[in-house]
């Protein structure tokens, strides 16, 4: 079933679509419905607006309608649960991208919506259950996590992202960036800045942290081997940098997703 065909042609407000080993085309698309993307087990990457989130095992992420999204790299192994509902609502949350852990109630709440799945057919029970459940995402998702990169889009620094993205790991020098961008080191920053949100530095750091959610969510490594592995001297420095990114210890983060 693809999902880029139906879901903007169904006379239903809301549809249900949950899938194990989820393929799906690397292809920028959007909905006129607004979509919620859950993982069960496994993590995904995602494109949302030219910003990339990562969706680790057990947290969803909230597409608003019309929102130019795809689906990017994901583990071997990966159970996706997407459903899509009409939005009529003025709330800004329902247009705005949100990454969130998911709370057991609405896990619950997804879970059962399964026997709805690829349902093409009206069906009001489905109306009433799903309605309550969007209605009271906004409650669910009060204290989101904003676990995004944004794609600059000054081709200036494309060599730079491709060198972040192959190097995050490694120790650098900000001079090795500029001569990579052609630029001095304080226009380079200004640049970064104005593209991005964020410094170069603090750049790597949110790189270093959101793939070490990927292994966290794989369970293949230890917390002191993910630490090594994504560039950090020690378990201490990592876990002062995911503490502040994250606001919770690394060991607590690996509890709540298993």
């Amino acid at each position: 079933m693809n999902s880029d065909n139906i879901i903007d042609e169904l006379k239903k407000p809301y549809f249900v679509w949950f899938e194990d080993d989820w393929e799906h085309d690397d292809i920028l698309h959007s909905h006129k419905k607004g979509q919620l993307v859950y993982v069960e087990s496994g993590f995904q990457y995602l494109t949302i607006e030219e910003k990339i989130y990562l969706l680790p095992q057990n947290h969803a992420a909230w597409i608003p309608p019309n929102a130019v999204h795809k689906t990017n790299a994901h583990s071997e192994k990966i159970k996706l649960m997407i459903m899509f509902s009409d939005i009529d609502s003025n709330e800004d949350f329902y247009h705005q991208e949100k990454i969130f852990s998911v709370p057991p109630v609405l896990k619950e709440m997804i879970k059962y919506s399964e026997k709805w799945s690829k349902s093409l057919e009206n069906n009001s029970d489905e109306s009433t259950f799903l309605k309550a459940l969007f209605s009271e995402l906004p409650h669910f998702v009060a204290n989101s996590l904003q676990l995004h990169l944004t794609l600059p889009k000054d081709k200036r620094l494309s060599k730079v992202m491709e060198y972040l993205h192959n190097h995050y790991n490694q120790d650098f020098k900000m001079e090795d960036l500029k001569d990579l961008a052609l630029l001095s080191l304080r226009t380079l920053e200004r640049i970064f800045k104005t593209e991005t949100g964020i410094t170069l530095t603090k750049y790597q750091q949110m790189l270093r942290i959101i793939k070490s959610l990927e292994f966290l969510s794989s369970k293949d490594l230890t917390i002191s081997e993910i630490a090594f592995e994504v560039g950090y001297k020690s378990v201490q420095a990592y876990t002062r940098s995911f503490l502040s990114v994250m606001h919770c210890r690394p060991s607590d983060f690996a509890k709540s997703i298993h």
